[in-house]
């Protein structure tokens, strides 16, 4: 018989355990609990490296923050809440099936949860054959969310992916240079950073970024940031080196 492993990730002890010991009575379930996002990124990588892969991972959505008052995570920066913790093991291992658990069910949570690359959305109070039916659903690459939940979830992902596109228009109007700071900006990396970066003066640098800001229409780095990830930008890498044939500008004049 094929064994299901089965990750639990849930700060509240005493649930992770009962739900882990009530998933490991099922004969073809293995399963493991942790606390916190990097425990589970731990044990996920431990099992990987064993030779044992996780699954599936039961993830709950309210882990450490909630995803509202947390910005996305930056490259290489731990999971703050449930639903990036999600976001992070999808692409570490995209094989992992992500359920999100969550204590009541939210429209705009569950569909940010699906946007990060979860399969299911169960409710706590939901019975154990219920959780054990998008367990085994997920794995047959199904999607699962409450009826209840279909068409608030479908309005948020339509206003998202409209949102996106929009986004996406803006981040095209700009230049190659301004998109390349705009990536720096994503990084967070600061004038000065970004000045020694290009090697461009800081001058420059932030008519660039007044640039970006005007053709986004935003008045804040963070606001561009924000409309950055929804367009899909990601951050510049920090150690990458300038590509070649970029103009090397000096004191705001080309060199």
């Amino acid at each position: 018989m094929a064994r299901i492993r089965v990750l639990v990730v849930d700060d509240h002890r005493v649930f992770a355990e009962s739900l882990a010991a009530a998933l490991a009575a099922e004969p073809d379930v293995d399963v493991a609990a942790a606390g916190t996002g990097p425990a589970a990124m731990r044990c996920l990588d431990r099992g990987v490296a064993e030779g044992r892969r996780f699954d599936v991972l039961l993830v709950d959505a309210d882990l450490g923050v909630p995803v509202a008052a947390v910005p996305p995570p930056r490259e290489g920066e731990p999971a703050a809440d449930g639903i990036s913790l999600v976001a992070g093991v999808r692409k570490a291992q995209p094989a992992v099936r992500a359920v999100v658990l969550a204590e009541k069910d939210d429209a705009r949570r569950a569909a940010l949860a699906l946007q990060a690359g979860a399969s299911g959305w169960v409710a706590k109070d939901s019975s154990l054959q219920r959780l054990l039916a998008v367990v085994r659903g997920v794995l047959r690459d199904e999607t699962h969310l409450p009826p209840a939940l279909l068409t608030g979830v479908l309005r948020e992902l339509t206003a998202a992916r409209r949102h996106r596109t929009e986004s996406e228009r803006l981040v095209e109007s700009l230049t190659p240079r301004e998109r390349e700071v705009l990536r720096c900006m994503v990084a967070g990396l600061g004038r000065k950073a970004v000045a020694e970066r290009l090697f461009l003066s800081p001058h420059t640098v932030r008519t660039h970024m007044q640039n970006v800001l005007g053709k986004l229409g935003v008045h804040s780095t963070l606001a561009a940031v924000a409309l950055a990830r929804r367009a899909g930008v990601g951050p510049a890498p920090l150690t990458a080196p300038v590509l070649a044939g970029d103009v090397v500008e000096r004191g705001g004049q080309p060199a």
